[in-house]
């Protein structure tokens, strides 16, 4: 399935634990023959990008996110444009909070159309560091990055990205919902939302988080698929929780960096990648 002469499109979005710094070590693991491919946590996209295969299926527990991989799919140029109305004008802190004001109405009138999309995607790149956090009405506070103009796409991209998810099929829920017809051949990328580093506390990337109990249903759901047959890898901090988790299986340690973190002597780390094969 791999082709180094493939030019891939590039994730669209800057997303906290995208793949995009490791994506060469990832994809000198991917396994050189599967079928489908799978990947309930799709985040960013920088795997998925990366991937040779005829059938995709992407999932994603944030809503607004997935209406974006919607869009792109089936309205790139009607996204660029909305994109280019609402970023016409140099952004202050002013203009910023009417944007996520604009956002947030959205989210608060459950409208997944093309304008939320936009919004999306330029609010990503305005925001600190990407981040996608939302307080406990389920609403996105993350403060201004203080840059003033700021480029949203490269229309190309979207083009490319558009024709990557002609054959996908695209979902948004819980990440059980969508290995349901996983097949013994197929092969699964997990990239869960990570478990801290001080395991006391998790992050909330969406209004519902991802807890330990989900960790380990994630794990449970890992060791039936491996019983079938398929092709598993899954990223994650270097943990004890996620080494105890998955202690049968191969796990090779990576340095990263870490951009979101307050403290620049805390700025690089270790995850690992987990295969079973």
């Amino acid at each position: 399935m791999k082709n180094d002469n493939v030019i891939y499109p590039q994730p669209f979005v800057k997303w906290v634990g995208g793949k995009r710094q490791v994506i060469d070590k990832i994809k000198n693991k991917i396994p050189s023959n599967f079928n489908d491919y799978y990947e309930p946590f799709v985040g960013g996209g920088a795997v998925l990008f990366n991937i040779n295969s005829e059938n995709i299926f992407i999932n994603d527990i944030n809503e607004q996110l997935i209406n974006v991989y919607h869009q792109i799919k089936n309205n790139y140029k009607e996204l660029a444009y909305q994109i280019d109305c609402l970023n016409s004008e140099e952004v202050n802190s002013i203009r910023y909070e009417k944007l996520r004001e604009l956002y947030n109405d959205k989210i608060i009138n459950k409208e997944l159309d093309l304008e939320c999309a936009a919004l999306f995607m330029i609010i990503n790149k305005y925001c600190f560091n990407g981040v996608y956090r939302v307080n406990k009405k389920g609403l996105y506070n993350v403060p201004w990055n203080k840059k003033t103009k700021v480029k949203i796409y490269e229309l190309d991209n979207l083009k490319a990205i558009s024709k990557k998810l002609q054959n996908a099929t695209i979902k948004s829920g819980d990440f059980l919902n969508l290995l349901k017809t996983v097949k013994k051949g197929d092969f699964v990328f997990f990239d869960s939302p990570y478990a801290p580093l001080n395991e006391t506390t998790f992050n909330s990337y969406t209004q519902t988080g991802f807890t330990k109990y989900d960790h380990k249903r994630l794990a449970q759901e890992f060791k039936r698929l491996d019983g079938k047959g398929v092709y598993l890898m899954l990223t994650n901090h270097n943990t004890k929780l996620i080494r105890e988790l998955y202690k049968e299986y191969h796990i090779e340690l990576l340095d990263v960096k870490r951009a979101v973190n307050s403290d620049a002597s805390n700025r690089v780390g270790k995850e690992i990648i987990i295969t079973n094969y």
